[in-house]
């Protein structure tokens, strides 16, 4: 079994835990939950997270540095990578006391401030460009904020004056040039002000690691900042009522990190206003913008209630977003204690964080769509940065200590193979799991005090994980999402035995897939892997007979499929999983009461092809107008077309054609000369032939689509049928307001016979 694999090699810990350095100011809110002293996950997310901390391992610092040795740096954002590498690498070290990662954290903290500047600045911006909204230099105040992330989570875990002397200077210069009387915070950040308000979260850890006045009054200045003409209204109108989707411009990384460090904001005052709102904006979140695999927003806002397309062009799930509601629910988790954050961290953790990662860890999706295929990337970018962040948060909330009045508990946040160690009214607790999971729902807790010590155990009981108990050491009482076993004196070494059922489910899909529905297994969702199912053609053909699985090895499994002249058996993998060999794949199937509009079409799962071969790995020809391809190479087109091809020839008599998507800069037919032609061919050795145009197509030009709309169909209906091997459309590409080049895109090329 992998559980038992994994456990040969997690070792007891070595040495002591690196703890962090005490707050001068004691939060007045104090946490639910209190993250563990040291945990390490074996398992599933226990390779992942391995993997990513080989990859902070490697990571080229000298890039990341540069920007603030050779001002000004080479992009607007490049200050950012430095403190998200920090901030990662650091939680890393902690939790693994990885000798290398210290290393190099002391090289990369030694190296930044010696580029700060007297006054304090530790930006990568030219002087003339400094603290205001300049083109292409417009995200100073938020590159400062990580720089401070990382550098207060190196003081917090190595007490180094050094770096917080180098916070406290940033934090001056900031307080010194924005607020009442002095420059708009708004004015040096993008996104109606959020991006720099963001600096919320690292100036209220600066107040609490310091107990310097000054920079509580710079946070509450900053929280007042929101309601000034202009400003993006973050708490008044989300006390007001307002949904996410309608405050401020709906950008979604830089409003969830706003809302994180209203979370600290709260922690520190005490303020009930405070955590409402950030609460109010959660469950919006949850409910309304949410997709199954635990991110949320497409193009990088939040949009109206439930409008979540999920395919590659829709640009589905930022990796920043996902790693930041992460955040914003662990913040809630710890200071509420409630189980509906547990579940969502389970959510978001094995599924759109890992899928996002590529599995060895050396690259990253900055996109994550539910269909299609997975874009990594290990170009330095915001999302490569940031995953890293996330994989590396995961540890600290798989295990807690309640901080209650009703006595002391041990949550256990994780069904994973696992090692943990806490602090219980002064002794040291240590915690082995032994898991089956995900294959079996058997785990065995041993845990070891060195003198005797009274607390209970709160175990996380997902709604996935049906019957949950302790069938050993009292009787557990499952209340609230939670398996409370009862409180007793634990003394030298003992163990409890936990049991629960795993198994699949089908989920419905929402407003957004009404006509769909997804497999899952335990808290992993499911996809259709196009690589293991390469005989069956186009996944839009067929239905998912019942929510039955035939687990065939590890997280591999077959479910009997519904549709066309046979019930075959498909492969299903999880989403985290799909795609890392480049491959198709697909979460929601079309339910079995649904017809299929595409069960005449002659030209599904056919051969395609296009005149170049683009930048979006959709498909044609897959009966899903919500996957598309473009032609795009950044150069201008003459002509852009698209075909499909057969084995044989086909009587054809209608042929479909639907556009894809409108860019900016291009994705559509200019029929300022002329509307795009249909032609077909019908040997291999023929040529292509003119059949008819598409009249219906819109008057377009070459800057303007002309309202045309996402998906649109055009219909060629032909005066008699004709064979045809193949057939395409072709015409002029747009070029949008980038006249130097031209593209066109399509969402699906389909013929029928009448």
């Amino acid at each position: 079994m992998i559980a038992a694999a994994v456990l040969v090699s997690m070792l007891p810990f070595s040495g002591q835990p690196i703890l962090p350095v005490a707050d001068k100011v004691v939060a007045k809110k104090p946490d639910c939950f209190v993250p563990a002293d040291r945990v390490e996950l074996g398992g599933y997310l226990g390779r992942r997270i391995e993997a990513n901390v080989a990859r902070l391992k490697s990571v080229d610092l000298e890039p990341l540095l540069n920007g603030f040795r050779h001002r000004p740096g080479s992009h607007p954002w490049i200050g950012e990578h430095i403190g998200k590498w920090m901030h990662a690498s650091v939680l890393a070290w902690a939790e693994t006391g990885d000798p290398v990662l210290k290393s190099r954290l002391d090289y990369a903290v030694a190296e930044l401030l010696k580029t700060q500047e007297p006054d304090g600045y530790l930006g990568t911006y030219a002087p003339d460009q400094r603290f205001g909204l300049f083109e292409g230099a417009d995200w100073d105040v938020w590159s400062h904020k990580y720089c401070l992330i990382g550098l207060l989570a190196y003081y917090r875990y190595t007490g180094s004056q050094a770096a917080l002397r180098a916070c406290v200077r940033v934090g001056d210069l900031l307080s010194s040039t924005f607020g009442p009387g002095r420059r708009s915070i708004l004015s040096a950040g993008t996104h109606m002000g959020m991006a720099a308000t963001s600096v919320l979260e690292p100036i209220v850890l600066l107040y609490r690691a310091t107990g310097e006045p000054r920079y509580l009054t710079f946070a509450r200045e900053i929280v007042s900042s929101w309601d000034e003409t202009g400003g993006p209204r973050i708490l008044s109108g989300l006390l007001a009522g307002s949904h996410v989707g309608h405050i401020a411009n709906g950008k979604a990384y830089e409003m969830l990190s706003n809302l994180v460090g209203l979370c600290e904001l709260a922690r520190t005052t005490g303020e009930d206003r405070l955590l409402k709102a950030a609460l109010r904006a959660w469950e919006d979140v949850r409910r309304n913008q949410l997709y199954i695999t635990g991110t949320a927003s497409y193009f990088e806002h939040f949009h109206e209630d439930h409008d979540l397309p999920d395919a590659e062009g829709s640009n589905v799930g930022e990796t920043c977003v996902t790693v930041t509601w992460m955040q914003l629910t662990e913040q809630l988790l710890r200071m509420t204690g409630s189980p509906q954050y547990a579940d969502e961290l389970e959510r978001s953790a094995y599924n759109h964080l890992a899928g996002a990662q590529r599995p060895d860890g050396a690259a990253w999706c900055y996109y994550t769509p539910l269909k299609g295929g997975k874009p990594y990337t290990d170009e330095t970018c915001c999302c490569l940065s940031s995953g890293p962040r996330g994989m590396a948060l995961v540890p600290r909330s798989s295990f807690y200590v309640t901080n209650q009045r009703e006595g002391p508990e041990v949550v256990v946040n994780t069904f994973e193979t696992a090692q943990a160690q806490v602090t219980v009214g002064g002794s040291t607790v240590r915690i082995l799991q032994r898991s089956g999971f995900p294959e079996s729902g058997s785990a065995t807790l041993r845990i070891k005090t060195d003198s005797p010590t009274p607390f209970g155990l709160l175990i996380h009981a997902p709604p996935w994980a049906r019957n949950l108990h302790a069938v050993s050491e009292g009787v557990g009482v499952l209340k609230g999402g939670w398996l409370h076993v009862r409180a007793r004196d634990w003394t030298k070494s003992r163990s409890v035995k936990l049991a629960y059922e795993i198994g699949s489910s089908l989920i419905r899909g929402g407003p957004s897939q009404p006509d769909s529905e997804a497999l899952t297994w335990g808290p992993f969702v499911l996809a259709y892997d196009g690589k293991r199912n390469v005989n069956l053609g186009p996944p839009v053909q067929f239905a998912v007979e019942g929510d039955r699985l035939q687990r065939l090895h590890g997280l591999e499994f077959r479910a009997r499929l519904m549709g066309g002249t046979k019930r075959p058996l498909a492969t299903f993998r999880p989403f985290a999983d799909v795609g890392s060999d480049g491959s198709s794949f697909r979460v929601w199937m079309r339910r079995p009461d649904v017809s299929n509009p595409y069960a005449d079409a002659l030209f599904l799962g056919a051969q395609e092809g296009r005149s170049s071969e683009g930048n979006v790995t959709g498909s044609v020809c897959d009966g899903d107008p919500g996957t598309f391809v473009v032609t795009f190479d950044d150069k201008p087109q003459q002509e852009a077309w698209f075909e499909v091809r057969q084995s044989k020839p086909r009587r054809v008599g209608r042929i479909v054609f639907c556009h894809g998507r409108t860019f900016h800069d291009g994705g559509w037919f200019d029929t300022s000369e002329g509307k795009p032609r249909v032609q077909v061919k019908e040997h291999p050795g023929s040529s292509w032939e003119d059949v008819g145009v598409l009249t219906s197509y819109p008057d377009a030009s070459a800057a303007n689509p002309a309202r045309l709309e996402n998906g649109s169909a055009f219909t060629l209906v032909l005066k008699s049928p004709v064979k045809a091997l193949a057939i395409r459309v072709i015409g002029k590409p747009a070029c949008g307001d980038r006249p130097t080049q031209s593209f066109a895109s399509c969402a699906e090329l389909q013929a029928y016979g009448r």
